[in-house]
């Protein structure tokens, strides 16, 4: 029976009521549960169900009303496509049927299933790529559905073909807007990373800010770095951050290729375990009764050296991705450069705290030691003297005086050159200088005269005065020390662009051309200093004729 043109002309209005909140909803799920509910309402059917195709053609998605939850639950699965399903899944016309158990494509319904008979079935497409179809089942009141219903479902499929799209893109952008936010997460636990890592060479602060940052980003309740000891066959545990401090302490030491650590240490590979009470290469049984269940060890390299190992452990139940793995080993990475940076830093003040020893040793040795040995002689000298001559050993006893006192100003300049003074900055530029003036005077009883004006120098930046006057510090201790002067000169003056000092000795002096740019603690810290603030030295010398140092620096910071 036709509808009539009223009915059929409400039926049209229904339908484009319903197709305008079709394309309203981004969600497939909704969407799909509302078309199956419009097919329900317009060809008045108790029963239908819309499927969803993947990219291969096999149902991704398949949303069915009529059937209760209980129903749906005692069936033993979902449709597969098989029978009049997969024929419409291969079909680009509609399939209308008034029994469909009689149809030969027919294959049957599973165990608990409701009894169906009449059916029609709409491919949903878009151009010539079907998307998906409805199903409708058992028409209501009749023994089949009329071609006015497959009209109104193959219209209502047009735009259900137009919603599917319109979810599927919205799902797309869902789905890249989530990986490009976790890119951006990723970056930015990189740039802290590297931030920390280039701000510090301080072994232990790379260890804690590192393994802070990892846990903090992973979410995990605990973490741990090895690293590997001198001996190459021993990991040791230096650091543990978060909960059960006591279950993972319990075992802080494995040899290579023992437990998760020495196995990572051995193959240089990450291990990840998502089931640690299954996992029998876990051998930290405290740690499984503690609750943990997954955990994430990964190698620390410098050079493909390794040099340590960094684990994060959790509770929790989301699994490690590949995408957490990838970003770890970035991390241990970069942690074992600067792991290894430091080591290197560390040996290299160890070794300049052992060449500056050395050279205190050799000059201790060569003067204040040997000066202390002929006092020494001296004295025993003395002791004869007394009954042969009293008034030779009375002179000699003020000689050996006098060089007691000289080997005590010569100690004091040690200490002083060792611990150098600061300039304090309320006081200025020149009564710093002024300051090591009275100290020089006091320790070596050279005369020393210090001219300029403060005035000249008020402007001066911070920085510059502080480099002016550890190269004024540097100059006096090597003419106390190795020039042996008498009478030093430090003068300061100024330029539009320009602050100059210069320290003039009357000293031994040496000869350029042959002495090697060190002396004491080094001509080459008076030019890092200059040059690390945009200025320079000028350094003339000439044998028994003394050495003048000239520095200039600008008088605004570049």
């Amino acid at each position: 029976m036709l509808l009539t043109r009223e009915e059929l002309q409400e039926r049209l209005v229904a339908l484009h009521q319903a197709s305008l909140e079709l394309v309203k909803d981004v969600s497939l799920e909704t969407l799909l549960k509302k078309i199956a509910t419009v097919a329900c309402e317009q060809a008045d059917a108790r029963y239908a169900a819309v499927g969803v195709l993947d990219d291969e053609g096999k149902i991704k998605h398949f949303i069915s009303v009529g059937m209760s939850e209980e129903e749906i639950a005692r069936m033993p699965h979902p449709p597969q496509g098989h029978g009049l399903i997969g024929a419409l899944m291969g079909a680009e016309e509609p399939i209308r049927l008034a029994d469909l158990t009689r149809d030969p494509r027919s294959a049957g319904f599973p165990a608990h299933h409701p009894k169906m008979r009449s059916f029609l079935g709409i491919p949903i497409r878009a151009a010539d790529i079907q998307l998906g179809q409805i199903y409708l089942t058992e028409k209501i009141g009749k023994n089949q559905f009329t071609q006015d219903d497959e009209r109104i479902i193959q219209m209502l499929a047009t735009y259900a073909a137009a919603a599917i799209q319109n979810a599927r893109l919205y799902e797309r952008l869902k789905e890249r807007d989530a990986v490009l936010a976790r890119r951006n997460e990723d970056a930015a636990l990189l740039n802290d990373i590297a931030s920390m890592l280039a701000s510090s060479l301080e072994l232990d602060e790379i260890l804690n800010r590192t393994l802070a940052l990892v846990m903090n980003y992973m979410k995990v309740e605990t973490g741990e770095i090895f690293l590997l000891e001198d001996d190459r066959q021993t990991l040791r545990m230096v650091l543990h951050r978060g909960q059960g401090a006591e279950a993972f302490w319990n075992q802080n030491r494995f040899k290579i290729g023992e437990g998760f650590p020495g196995l990572v240490a051995q193959t240089g590979e990450p291990i990840v375990s998502l089931e640690l009470t299954k996992d029998i290469r876990f051998l930290r049984d405290a740690v499984v009764r503690a609750g943990f269940h997954q955990i994430a060890c990964l190698p620390l390299k410098a050079s493909n050296n390794l040099v340590g190992v960094m684990s994060v452990v959790t509770r929790g139940q989301a699994p490690f991705d590949a995408r957490d793995v990838q970003l770890l080993s970035a991390v241990s990475n970069w942690a074992g450069l600067a792991i290894e940076n430091a080591r290197l830093h560390a040996n290299a003040r160890r070794l300049a705290v052992l060449e500056e020893r050395e050279r205190i040793g050799m000059d201790l040795h060569d003067g204040i030691i040997q000066s202390i040995y002929g006092v020494g002689l001296a004295m025993e000298n003395i002791g004869h003297m007394l009954d042969e001559d009293p008034s030779l050993a009375k002179n000699r006893i003020k000689q050996v005086t006098d060089s007691l006192n000289k080997i005590i100003r010569d100690i004091r300049a040690y200490i002083l050159d060792l611990r150098p003074r600061q300039m304090d900055q309320n006081d200025g530029l020149l009564a710093g200088i002024k300051r090591l003036a009275a100290e020089f005077r006091a320790n070596t009883l050279a005369a020393i005269t210090v001219n300029g004006s403060k005035a000249d120098l008020d402007d001066l930046p911070q920085i510059h005065s502080l480099a002016l006057f550890h190269i004024c510090q540097e100059a006096l201790a090597n003419a106390a020390k190795h020039a042996a002067a008498k009478r030093v000169t430090v003068s300061l003056w100024n330029t539009d662009d320009r602050v100059l000092m210069e320290v003039r000795d009357n000293g031994r002096g040496f000869d350029s051309s042959k002495m090697g740019k060190s002396i004491g603690h080094g001509l080459a810290n008076m030019q890092t200093r200059a040059r690390a603030v945009g200025g320079d030295v000028d350094i003339a010398s000439a044998v028994q004729e003394g050495t003048t140092v000239l520095v200039w620096v600008p008088r605004a910071r570049e």
